[in-house]
């Protein structure tokens, strides 16, 4: 079987080939295995056609008819198989539910065993097209912020953050990337020659679903950390300038730490969601996607920016301006301690 098997901090991966499903399906018919789970089993599985359980009859009304389904279900569920799919077997192995395509608002599923997120005709490459693999990614972070809200509102039985963390992520993809290749006549060496793009956006999703190293307020610890050690090295630079440039006044003056105090302390300024975009796109955690940013068509911005800290997701709103101004005015974040009208005192 050609499949890895990873074990991060976060969760579990499993990459398996597309093109060993049937070796691998029959041996699951000759040998079951009885499940061994302490926990009720969480998987989210990312893909295409191999392991599309509805997606695409849910999200585009595509009809996929009998005799789809016949020899299970005994009607068509949108699988692409006159029965069960390996994703099927798997999730029977672990005495659980099998997984409820992500795009199905009427399978009456809570998803909490998991979701998937595979649809027919999915590809690494374009991005940002229905339904590639980064699009299924980008699902997979609203629905996980999205459900987080809803346990911390107390609003129903969810999967929970050590759900998410201890759930098995599954990517199945990778065919139609290479079936495409050779339908537009490339030849062998040129199809190879895009393997390498293909795993990197297989790498970058990975990432992308891996969970940060993020400090108590959301923020991203190795970022910072990297901020601090440029914001020591600045200052250093300051005070070896003062001595060589004697008739210049150089001020440092640590915006960092005024800006992480606005995000640590938000409800002390009057901010609620402090990483919130005012005008984004995307929902909760960030509200950002770098490619529906503000300003463009279909990117929706907040009623009140004064409530908000971010206005863009990279950008500061002007009520958080108007702080980080007042605290660079206090000369509380200053070395040395200088008035900012010093150069025109006189």
């Amino acid at each position: 079987m050609a499949s890895h098997h990873h074990r991060l901090h976060f969760s579990q991966l499993l990459f398996i080939s597309s093109f060993l499903f049937f070796g691998l399906y029959v041996c699951f018919l000759a040998s079951p295995v009885a499940a061994q789970c302490k926990n009720p089993p969480v998987i989210f599985n990312f893909g295409d056609s191999n392991s599309d359980t509805g997606g695409l009859f849910a999200g585009l009304g595509f009809p996929v008819d009998l005799p789809n389904g016949r020899t299970f279900f005994g009607r068509s569920t949108g699988r692409l198989s006159d029965g069960r799919l390996l994703i099927d077997f798997l999730c029977q192995s672990l005495n659980a539910s099998l997984l409820s395509p992500y795009l199905d608002s009427l399978s009456g599923s809570k998803f909490n065993n998991g979701a998937n997120f595979a649809v027919v005709g999915s590809s690494t490459l374009p991005k940002y097209v229905p339904f590639s693999l980064n699009i299924q990614v980008m699902q997979f972070l609203h629905f996980k912020a999205r459900t987080l809200e809803l346990v911390t509102a107390g609003s129903g039985n969810f999967i929970d953050d050590e759900g998410f963390r201890n759930a098995l992520y599954m990517t199945d993809i990778g065919q139609n990337d290479l079936a495409d290749s050779f339908s537009k006549n490339l030849t062998y060496i040129e199809v190879i020659k895009r393997i390498p793009s293909v795993i990197s956006e297989i790498k970058n999703a990975v990432k992308l679903l891996q969970k940060k190293d993020l400090d108590t307020y959301g923020c991203i610890s190795s970022y910072n950390a990297a901020a601090r050690l440029f914001n020591e090295a600045l200052l250093h630079l300051c005070q070896k300038m003062r001595s060589e440039l004697k008739d210049a006044t150089i001020v440092h003056v640590d915006i960092f730490s005024i800006k992480y105090d606005l995000i640590a302390n938000s409800t002390k300024y009057g901010f609620s969601n402090p990483l919130m975009a005012c005008c984004g796109f995307s929902g909760p955690p960030y509200n950002y996607n770098i490619q529906v940013t503000c300003g463009h068509r279909g990117c929706p911005v907040c009623a009140e920016g004064s409530k908000s800290i971010s206005w863009d997701g990279i950008h500061y709103t002007e009520a958080a301006n108007a702080i980080i101004a007042s605290k660079v005015l206090s000369m509380a974040y200053s070395t040395p301690r200088t008035p900012f009208d010093f150069f025109c005192r006189s």
